[in-house]
């Protein structure tokens, strides 16, 4: 049996941001990456 824990998180306004701006680089990161692997595809590779 495995037990879990669930736990509140209340950043701070700085950490907000912080957390906000790191998961809009790993949007645009895996935006690119899917935009070079589509052109990849079309390219016939």
């Amino acid at each position: 049996m495995m037990r879990t824990y669930k736990f509140k998180l209340e950043p701070t306004k700085e950490q907000i941001e912080k957390i906000e701006w790191t998961l809009g680089m790993c949007r645009w990161l895996y935006n690119s990456m899917l935009e070079q692997r589509k052109f990849a595809y079309r390219m016939g590779r």
